[in-house]
């Protein structure tokens, strides 16, 4: 099969690997569609990376065993490789497992774990139907693009009678905001890069603020009467943007992190959690019984179909890697077989 690696600085290629087989109950599915992610920023980097992604959508093709799954089911690849016993696991909080599975240790195989590639093998428990009348373009987006602020919304209870602040309009952001107003809450989004405050702005986010503007703070506070925001999710990333969430979050109002970060935040136990009564969560993904509402946003928003912006076959990852890496783009989406 073919599978993408990145051998350098701004250097990926698409290379000939082993097909993997199926194991047990993990099935080999064909991939049809890759969301791209975070990836981008290892091929800016450099390095080895022989192993991409952790989104795909595709059809079962094998399986080694009678399982949940059989060939010719139209499935969503759900990400990581968690152990499926454990509480976390049991409960649908998969992305939690403290106990997650090696593939190379229990395939026995040196292939099949990456969504940059044509085949993958993944525990049938963890690959999710796509109804037969929905297209796998719209199916991809029940992964990063929707899934990590649906989450957080769900944990918040967000709904028509909040206003809710989004940091940072990236594909993840720009999912928030579709979630946000399927939901009918009233969104703001905080967002410094010209294309997409443009798509927020046509997703209908009824303010789009720039970061760079010393008075956001202010006007999101003018904006909500002087109270502040309901709730606040910060998909940015960097401290500044979750400083913003919050400082612009009223009285026992939630805050809500999804975008990762390695730095550290200011943030004063008295002042803005005891006396301000703040509950600030922690999201990355949904929970798996969570996954028909997904299904509900993607057939039903008007305005799902601007959550993609560009499709790719795998061979031109080059120009997908630099359209991502531009941030002139909402979700991008990979062919592995055109």
């Amino acid at each position: 099969m073919r599978q993408v690696i990145i051998t350098g600085p701004r250097q990926a290629e698409v290379v000939d690997v082993a097909t993997p087989r199926p194991v047990e109950n993990w099935a080999l599915v064909r991939i049809e569609i890759t969301p791209m992610c975070t990836e981008y920023k290892a091929w800016q980097e450099g390095g080895q990376h022989r192993f991409l992604g952790h989104e795909a959508v595709g059809e079962v093709v094998e399986v080694a065993q009678p399982c949940r799954v059989k060939p010719g089911d139209r499935v969503v690849v759900m990400p990581m490789y968690p152990c499926g016993v454990c509480d976390d696991c049991i409960a649908g909080d998969y992305i939690h497992c403290q106990h997650t599975v090696e593939p190379a240790a229990f395939t026995g195989q040196e292939t099949g774990w990456a969504t940059y590639a044509q085949y993958i093998l993944k525990p049938d428990w963890l690959l999710a139907p796509i109804p037969d009348d929905m297209p796998y373009e719209r199916a991809a987006l029940a992964l990063c693009a929707l899934g990590p602020t649906l989450g957080a919304q769900e944990r918040m209870a967000v709904d028509a009678f909040d206003t809710l602040l989004i940091t940072g309009a990236g594909p993840v952001g720009l999912g928030g905001v579709v979630n946000g107003l399927f939901r009918g809450a009233r969104v703001l989004v905080v967002e410094g890069h010209p294309w997409r405050a443009q798509r927020a702005r046509e997703l209908v986010a009824e303010a789009v603020f720039d970061p760079a503007d010393p008075d956001v703070l202010s006007k999101i506070m003018t904006l909500t009467g002087g109270l502040g925001v309901d709730a606040a999710i910060d998909c940015a990333g960097v401290p500044a943007a979750q400083r913003l969430c919050i400082d612009a979050t009223r009285r026992l109002g939630q805050v809500c992190f999804v975008g990762e970060c390695s730095q550290d935040v200011t943030l004063q136990a008295s002042r803005d959690m005891i006396r301000k009564g703040l509950s600030v969560h922690g999201s990355w993904h949904y929970n798996l019984a969570l996954y028909p509402r997904i299904l509900q946003v993607i057939r039903q928003s008007p305005v799902i179909g601007k959550l993609a912006s560009h499709v790719f076959s795998m061979e031109q990852v080059q120009e997908a890697f630099a359209v991502c890496a531009s941030h002139h783009c909402a979700k991008v989406l990979l062919r592995p077989w055109d």
